[in-house]
């Protein structure tokens, strides 16, 4: 059983069956699918409602614990001399379809579609590690130079939901902002006082930075976003991303290896509310998005990684430019975030549809990337294989 669910998780099956139902569960029979997912089921809120606002407090919760792991002392991205050129790369990976979508929907897009560029910077970090090591194997340093790409984008995409995408419906109401910061201060003396379960983080803390996001209309998702860090955790960190082979019994520790697990699963749910998208719904916002995450990510990525190659941050020993190329390409995989941010970026439901099918066609981009990887001769490297410190 075990293995059985590693395997699931590890492969993102739970995320890829719920696209694929909702795909053809909203191609089959569209007036069924947009009734379950948009019905009211409690206190006036539906399926939509409870996945997005609710479920994905956790999903991005995650993202938060990676970003807490990675900044502390022994995580991957401290000290920072060793993310340097990483962290060169995300810029380029988030200005890179940020351009090229602006361009583009310059050249044949419209004004409506303007608020989409914040879709393409986003990069599915499951699915692009899991194709990352098809690519060039468990142990090749651009696997690890990739992690540390996708953790520093999640960070940016936490802030560009934060701040660019507040509900569309609704003004925003800054004084609301001050329950957040009233969640925060109450995580800091939880933590004060050597609270060790993670509880009461959620059920106090939590519920203030969510009622506070919520009534400001930002996106309340991001709640503990601002909760985790003021999670007990050790001084120096001997986790890193998806390779966890030391045990750690801190809060922090503790609440991702409980609720990973269940993010993991509940992404089908999540991919049931948001993938459920008419192939006949395909427009200028699905080439726009799909373009700009293809093209953008790539050369953006490949730019300036290379130009902080040149000015003096190598990049890790056993990576060349096919190397990197193919790890900018790889982070074209934008899935999961992408549609997220395309749900907020968007009411017309006709233009949420096809920015919606640009992130589903990035998924294309695994095919591509293995083939490419065939193609240059890009040689894997496994674990008995493994170079030592390539970050250092």
């Amino acid at each position: 059983m075990r293995k059985t669910v590693n395997f699931l998780r590890e492969f993102s099956i739970p995320l890829i069956a719920g696209v694929v139902v909702a795909l053809i569960w909203a191609n089959v029979d569209p007036h069924s699918y947009h009734e379950f997912v948009h019905e009211d089921l409690f206190l006036g809120h539906n399926f939509h409602f409870f996945v997005n606002d609710i479920f994905m407090v956790f999903f991005f919760a995650i993202a938060g614990v990676e970003i807490v792991q990675s900044v502390m002392p022994g995580g991957d991205l401290n000290p920072i001399k060793k993310a340097i050129n990483p962290l060169f790369a995300t810029a380029g990976g988030v200005l890179g379809p940020v351009a090229v979508y602006l361009t583009l929907n310059s050249i044949f897009g419209s004004p409506e579609l303007v608020k989409g560029w914040g879709i393409p910077t986003a990069t599915d970090i499951a699915l692009a590690w899991l194709v990352a090591r098809f690519v060039f194997g468990g142990a090749h340093p651009a696997v690890k130079f990739l992690l540390l790409l996708a953790i520093a984008d999640d960070a940016i995409g936490l802030i560009i939901i934060a701040v660019f995408y507040p509900d569309p419906l609704h003004p925003t109401e800054p004084i609301w902002l001050l329950l957040v910061l009233a969640g925060m201060a109450v995580a800091f003396i939880l933590r004060k006082l050597n609270v060790r379960n993670y509880w009461p983080y959620l059920l106090t803390a939590g519920i203030l930075s969510w009622t506070g996001l919520h009534n400001a209309h930002l996106h309340p998702a991001l709640a503990l976003v601002f909760i985790v860090p003021f999670l007990p955790h050790p001084i120096k960190e001997t986790e890193h991303l998806f390779e966890a082979d030391v045990e750690e019994h801190s809060t922090l520790s503790q609440f991702e290896h409980e609720w990973k697990v269940i993010v993991d699963f509940g992404l089908f749910f999540f991919g049931i509310a948001n993938a459920g998208v008419e192939l006949a719904g395909i427009g200028v916002a699905t080439w726009l998005v799909f373009i700009a995450l293809l093209v953008g990510k790539t050369v953006g990525i490949f730019t300036l990684g290379f130009i902080a190659q040149l000015v003096g941050f190598p990049l890790p020993d056993g990576m060349g430019k096919k190397e990197l190329f193919l790890a900018g390409l790889i982070a074209a995989l934008g899935l999961t975030v992408a549609l997220f941010v395309a749900g907020a970026a968007f009411t017309d439901l006709h233009i949420q549809g096809a920015a919606k099918m640009g992130a589903l066609f990035s998924a294309s981009v695994a095919v591509l990337a293995i083939v490419l990887g065939k193609v240059l001769g890009v040689k894997k490297v496994n674990e008995e294989q493994k170079p030592s410190a390539v970050f250092e």
